[in-house]
């Protein structure tokens, strides 16, 4: 009985309680890569609100640095695991699924309908028949234009390769570049190849190709190149793109000079900030190539993902599942100011091209991540050198795919 209890028992009693050390509180540890201000904040907000939802759970962020956080994860993941862990979707997550370090999510997705709202991610989420986390924000790609270059040169909006390949002439017959790039570095060659390949072969070609199941001198990748060729070959790219990059080659579309780019969604801030408007900037889908082959896209696409050893597995999925609701994801993305995945979220109707994305991606077929996401570093990087070169040298097409092939067998 508590009278019988001596005065400090009872101090200890008191103190025990004025701390909650009785309460039935738990901790969720979640590690983070979202170290930018507006990330950061974003992340912040959802833990803030499932901790008012869920006032039982104390939720712990650890933020790393992003190249920190890309050293780190394995280590963590085995020696002292979080319950979640922010990484990325397809052949990224792959190492650590194939390792053990992260768990199956499957019933979360079944238990809150996630296989709907979250449909487009749902392949990219996707390893040996089993979802490994949740997707929380991705951007599109496409074909960003100059509407009033297009008019000028009489130029449709194409919707099919030959409808790409007219407009292309016309512009040049109008003395516009079709296409600006900035092959500086590399990556920018990549999301050309990319959008090449998916139109050419179809997404699930592309990821088999990108994991290391396809040898590069195969006839269907030769066929992407070869619709690369054209294009090559045309004229239809800026020239000495090499020595540009993306950001450099901006100043052509700005100026006039060139009417296209292949690029992410994050190019419109500086193309605005540099003077182009809702009025002469426009966004179009890479159009499609072959008849039959489904529209899939580059969508990089940012998830968090429960970890095998993680000491509290049951609120883990209940943050999951609450990351991945449309309210959240609405919310969230809007700091981002980037694309919710939930098909049932919204976006700022005010701005066309996130509207473009969201209903793009919203449809895709499947989402590749880009090419130096879904392939390892050492093919990425290989893979672009090669995109590049063949661009100013196209006659060396076959010593570039056997190449390629060399490091294919080296890395996989």
């Amino acid at each position: 009985m508590l009278d019988l209890l001596k005065p400090s028992m009872l101090l200890a009693a008191g103190t025990m309680l004025a701390t909650g050390a009785f309460a039935d509180t738990r901790e969720l540890v979640i590690n983070s890569n979202l170290s930018d201000p507006a990330p950061k904040q974003a992340l912040a907000d959802v833990v803030a609100d499932f901790e008012a939802a869920n006032p039982d759970v104390d939720v712990t962020v650890n933020t790393f640095d992003h190249e920190g956080y890309k050293t780190s994860i394995r280590n963590f993941l085995s020696a002292d695991a979080p319950d979640l862990a922010l990484w990325f979707a397809g052949n990224r997550m792959l190492p650590y699924v194939e390792a053990g370090l992260f768990e199956p999510v499957d019933d979360v997705w079944e238990e809150n309908g996630l296989n709907d709202s979250l449909k487009s991610a749902a392949s990219a989420m996707t390893i040996d028949g089993k979802k490994w986390g949740v997707p929380y924000t991705y951007y599109q790609w496409g074909v960003y234009y100059r509407k009033d270059l297009f008019e000028q040169a009489g130029a449709e909006v194409p919707t099919t390769w030959d409808e790409f390949l007219a407009a292309g002439e016309a512009l040049k017959a109008a003395g516009i570049t079709p296409i600006t790039i900035g092959t500086k570095y590399l990556w920018t060659a990549a999301g050309v190849f990319d959008y090449l390949n998916l139109r050419t072969n179809g997404y699930e070609f592309h990821m088999d190709l990108t994991a290391g199941k396809v040898e590069w001198t195969d006839d269907r990748v030769r066929a992407t190149m070869e619709n690369f060729k054209q294009l090559v070959e045309a004229g239809f790219f800026l020239e000495n793109h090499a020595a540009y990059s993306w950001q450099e080659a901006l100043a052509p579309m700005v100026q006039g000079e060139a009417a296209m780019y292949v690029m992410g969604n994050f190019a419109v801030a500086p193309l605005k900030e540099a003077g182009l408007t809702d009025d002469n900037l426009g966004f179009f889908q890479f159009p499609a190539i072959t008849e039959g082959v489904p529209l899939a896209e580059d969508a990089p696409t940012d998830t968090i993902h429960i970890a095998a050893n993680a000491k509290n597995k049951d609120d883990a999925k209940a943050f999951l599942a609450f990351i991945a609701s449309a309210d959240q994801q609405t919310k969230m993305n809007a700091t981002l100011g980037q694309l919710p995945v939930n098909s049932g979220a919204s976006v700022n109707e005010e701005d066309p091209f996130l509207v473009a994305g969201f209903e793009m991606l919203s449809n895709a077929h499947g989402l590749a991540q880009f090419f130096d996401r879904d392939a390892p570093a050492e093919m990425a990087k290989a893979g672009m050198e090669g995109f590049q070169e063949f661009m100013v040298k196209p006659e060396r097409l076959d010593a570039i795919l056997e190449r390629l092939e060399k490091v294919r067998q080296k890395v996989y």
